[in-house]
């Protein structure tokens, strides 16, 4: 039985708690929105799924009725004495007190692969979480987020839109995104000031270009988005190298998509003078 909103405030009221904003606090209080966002998950017997911001528990519930084995990660200790209290009885449910930017991630997922995140994300920390378990936990094959609505959008965007930035690069370099539904502020608790958005997103095979360089290329050229790529990459890619990636050095990076970019990134790889004994990855990060 996933929670209404009476029950939202019954909850906090018992436990003597408020929603706090320094921790982005916006509980689900729609029960039809959070079995929706299980259904998208695409889950079941036999799916591990890691829940992370699980607050009160009303997705966790949801998650659960799914019949996966599910890890409901909540940071506030107030919320987890309720959180624990809700879930009681359920045997595929474990929650765990975590902040979710400091976890050994290793150490909770164990050696199991093929996670799949779900989560109410806060919106101050949905993008560098999203993108560090990318980039860092391969474990989590499958993420179904719900941020604010112009994240999601971001998280999805292709070349050419208002959107698409260096984060959209990032996502795009380890996986497949999609924004797959809205979701109204009415549905929560307290009510946000913007919309949100669930976007989903799965890894693929990741192009054979050092992540590292690559990122940090882009994220110089996102820098200066107005600007042509011939002034914001100036001192870093020269006339020469744009005419090797075959790259016009009069575009400006939103108009770059993955694979341009993974190809100025390798020219410039391939430019950097071999040093003997030092790898690859250790070279790019001198």
């Amino acid at each position: 039985m996933t929670h209404s909103r009476t029950r939202i405030h019954e909850l906090l009221g018992e436990g003597g708690l408020a929603p706090r904003r320094d921790l982005g606090q916006n509980f689900v209080a729609d029960p039809n929105t959070v079995r929706r966002i299980a259904t998208l998950a695409n889950v079941g017997p036999g799916d591990h799924v890691v829940e992370i911001g699980a607050g009160l528990g009303s997705l966790t519930l949801a998650l659960a009725e799914t019949g996966a084995e599910v890890i409901a990660v909540e940071v506030d200790r107030g919320i987890v004495a309720v959180l624990r209290s809700v879930v009681e009885g359920l045997p595929n449910v474990t929650v765990v007190e975590a902040d979710a930017t400091k976890s050994d991630w290793t150490s909770m997922l164990g050696s199991r692969v093929g996670w799949t995140l779900v989560a109410n994300l806060p919106y101050n920390v949905a993008t560098p979480l999203v993108c560090d378990l990318l980039d860092d936990v391969p474990a989590v094959e499958s993420m179904l987020v719900m941020v604010q609505k112009e994240v999601a959008e971001r998280f999805a965007a292709g070349p050419g839109s208002k959107q698409y930035g260096a984060v959209s690069v990032k996502i795009a370099y380890w996986a497949t995104a999609k924004v797959v539904a809205a979701v109204p502020a009415t549905v929560f608790v307290p009510r946000p000031n913007v919309e949100s958005a669930l976007v989903r997103i799965d890894r693929h095979a990741p192009p054979d270009t050092d992540p590292g360089p690559l990122f940090e290329l882009v994220k110089q050229a996102f820098g200066q988005r107005r600007k042509m790529l011939r002034r914001s990459l100036a001192g870093t890619v020269s006339p020469e190298q744009f005419a090797a990636a075959d790259i016009s050095p009069e575009a400006r990076p939103e108009q770059i998509g993955l694979t341009e970019w993974c190809r100025l990134a390798s020219v410039l790889s391939e430019a950097l003078p071999k040093v003997p004994g030092v790898t690859e990855g250790a070279r790019h990060l001198r």
